[in-house]
């Protein structure tokens, strides 16, 4: 899919707008489609049953007070959509909101309610008594029974969203959106190898060109949000080489090397051209090529519930248990080779890719200096990092148990620096002690 339709697909998903925009127009549509009903069967509406029929006055009641009512529901949902994610921002991080934006169910009851508001308006416009000018006399007896039925779903539609609403705020129900989105991404991004094949990271790369090659600089500002690699390839002429000196999840300046060409293309400047197209660059910072963020609002989540104003270590915990989920699904795969030979015998270079040590230390270190003041979190951050230790040893990563250890070790080392009383001291080396030395 093209960069800029995947990005326009993404900004729709995070848009409170286009939905109950849509929801509106419909509610208009309807609104025309049920007078062209009603004036057409305006001359049997003696037939209707008596509780389908109506008056002019009672049509016009009923219809101010559904219109009425459902643009004061959907002033509630806003308000409370709002509310929501000014405390999920300010209690949990304000990285994990992106997620609520995107919430269907919001944007659904939105749209019901402004959707019902519509239709009332344009069928109170069409309603004219027999006295009154402008012709034949308009009754809409089943266009007001269906403002009635509208009213009772936006009705019944705010209190299932009050109930969805404040259950978003729960924080397992937030873990755990963030977890599977996370893992969805590193499933796509990233391989899955049987234990026979499994391999480290893939070390640095090769060895490069030793003529000058041609570097296209950035020329925006902001998150990369995803990078067309293939566009970029075919920059490159047959048996050539492209580094590529960003990925996505880092932020952009404007002339930071975005990736260096050898041999230089005929025509420089159509190449950049090329090149700065091939990369989406935005406000924020997505999960739509960034198998990274997903940890990063996770251990968000974690150290905003060590901080002193906060002082919630069960949190920190839920978040370590939802962190260990991630890195397991990132550990057992393996990252972007640093050099690889797509086709037409053309040489990819990425210093810049994720690798294990990096998911490893984004997940870990600052959790683990944040926790040093809690035995309790840092005893379930050890059980993590052994069931991740077992894990990789499984497949025999011995770079990656190595650097588990190491996360394991500094763990206790913190605790020895940071003032804990020795009953506490002797809990965690204890539990360092049967998980990584039995």
């Amino acid at each position: 899919m093209p960069l800029r339709i995947a990005a326009i697909i993404d900004r729709v998903r995070s848009s409170f707008f286009l939905v109950p925009m849509l929801f509106v127009i419909a509610g208009v549509l309807l609104g025309e489609l049920g007078i062209t009903i009603d004036e057409a069967v305006n001359d049997q509406a003696g037939d209707l049953p008596l509780r389908l029929t109506t008056t002019v006055a009672s049509a016009r009641v009923v219809l101010s007070v559904v219109a009425g009512a459902t643009i004061t529901f959907a002033s509630i949902s806003f308000s409370v959509s709002l509310l929501i994610i000014s405390l999920t921002s300010s209690q949990y991080s304000p990285r994990v909101v992106h997620g609520l934006f995107r919430d269907p169910y919001n944007k659904r009851v939105i749209g019901i309610v402004v959707g019902t508001f519509a239709y009332c308006l344009v069928v109170i416009r069409a309603v004219r008594g027999p006295l009154e000018e402008g012709g034949t006399p308009v009754v809409p007896s089943l266009s007001t029974g269906l403002a009635v039925a509208l009213g009772l779903i936006a009705i019944l539609s705010i209190v299932a969203f009050i109930n969805h609403s404040a259950h978003s705020m729960d924080i397992s129900r937030i873990l755990h959106r963030i977890t599977s989105e996370t893992i969805e991404q590193a499933e796509r991004l990233w391989t899955l190898n049987d234990e026979a094949v499994l391999a480290e990271d893939a070390g640095e790369p090769g060895d490069l060109p030793t003529d000058d090659g041609f570097v296209i600089s950035l020329g925006d500002t902001g998150w990369i949000q995803q990078l067309d690699i293939d566009a970029l390839l075919e920059i490159v002429e047959d048996g050539g080489t492209l580094q590529v000196e960003i990925n996505a999840g880092r932020y952009a300046m404007e002339d930071m090397p975005l990736c260096t060409i050898w041999p230089p293309p005929v025509d420089p400047d159509a190449a950049a051209h090329r090149a700065r197209d091939a990369v989406q660059i935005g406000e924020s910072r997505t999960m739509q090529q960034d198998v990274t963020y997903g940890i990063r609002q996770l251990a968000d989540v974690a150290l905003k519930a060590l901080s002193p104003g906060v002082n919630d270590p069960t949190t920190a915990q839920d978040a370590l248990f939802h962190l260990g989920s991630v890195v397991h699904e990132l550990l057992i795969r393996r990252p972007p080779e640093a050099q690889q030979t797509p086709s037409g015998g053309r040489v990819l270079l990425l210093p810049q890719r994720v690798t294990h040590e990096e998911v490893i230390g984004l997940a870990f270190d600052e959790v683990r200096i944040a926790a040093i003041g809690q035995p309790t979190v840092c005893i379930y951050l050890l059980g993590v990092l052994h069931y991740l230790l077992e894990s990789v040893t499984a497949r025999r990563l011995a770079d990656t148990s190595a650097l588990l250890r190491r996360q394991a070790e500094l763990v206790v080392a913190g605790s020895h620096q940071a003032g804990l009383l020795e009953s506490d001291r002797e809990r965690i080396e204890a539990m360092y002690e049967s998980k990584f030395n039995s």
